[in-house]
Formats: structure tokens, C-alpha cells, sequence
């Protein structure tokens, strides 16, 4: 099985499963005494680092965008335990996952520094100046 993501800008970007290494655990949630019996909670874990499926600039900005979810030796760990299916859960990490890449995968436009025009400057400085004029305004009164 090969993981696809999909983005509309991007086509397709695809996983090997083989990166991919899952284990099941016990899950707190929804399923009263079957919980105690059955191990329903997935744990992926997928070594960012040494992918060979993404480029590196959208490793770089993986890392980036979720520093506090990669471990110091590149690796990701993603759980999940919403429903008392395995194999659904485990779809819901591996959709995680894909949403984590589709998040980061093109990257970001570069901001082109603009001026301000002159009428924006005009207009500022005209109500600066009219500010100026109703604070000066509430000052005290002189009696001469």
C-alpha cells in the first residue's frame, strides 16, 4: 500500500508504506470493558529525516512548521484513538499525516515590499494634524 496525498495545486505526492511504522495500544477511549481487552489506539511513527518521498526543501519546512512535534532525531509520532476500529484509526493517523504534508508542501510566496502612495500620506498627515488640534483643544484654560 502507498499513501497518497492530494492538493490541488500539487498533484500528487505519495509515501511507501515501508517508511511508515505503526503500533497499536491500549485506548482510553469510547468502548467500556472491551477497551481493557483490545489494543484499538494507533501510533504511527515516520523518520522525516531519512524520507526519500519528499524534497528537502519540504522537510525543512515540515521541521519548521511543527518543530514541536519532530523529535531531535527526525521522527514524528502521530496517535490516534477517536473510534473503537483499528484500522480506522489508523487511517486517521496516516490522514493526519497527509494533511501535516499538504500544510506545508508548496511553499510560501514571497512578500514584494511595497511603498505607500502619496495620497495615503497626504490623508495620514491630514489627520494627524487634525488629532493634534482636538487633544491641543482639551488643554486648560488661560485666564489673562
Amino acid at each position: 500500500m502507498i499513501v497518497k496525498a492530494r492538493s490541488p495545486k500539487i498533484g500528487e505526492a505519495s509515501i511507501p508504506e515501508e517508511e511508515l511504522s505503526f503500533s497499536f495500544v491500549r485506548s482510553s477511549g469510547p468502548g467500556g470493558q472491551n477497551v481493557n481487552k483490545t489494543n484499538s489506539k494507533a501510533v504511527l511513527t515516520w523518520n522525516v529525516e531519512e524520507s526519500t518521498s519528499i524534497t528537502a526543501s519540504v522537510k525543512m519546512r515540515f521541521k519548521e512548521a511543527f518543530a514541536n512535534r519532530v523529535s531531535d532525531n527526525g521522527q514524528i509520532v502521530i496517535m490516534s484513538d477517536e473510534t473503537r476500529d483499528r484500522a480506522q484509526n489508523q487511517q486517521r493517523c496516516v490522514d493526519k499525516l497527509l494533511d501535516m504534508l499538504n500544510s506545508v508542501w508548496t511553499p510560501p510566496k514571497i512578500r514584494k515590499p511595497t511603498k505607500p502612495t502619496r495620497s495615503s500620506q497626504r490623508k495620514r498627515m491630514v489627520a494627524k494634524k487634525q488629532r493634534t488640534e482636538i487633544k491641543g483643544s482639551r488643554g486648560k484654560v488661560r485666564e489673562w
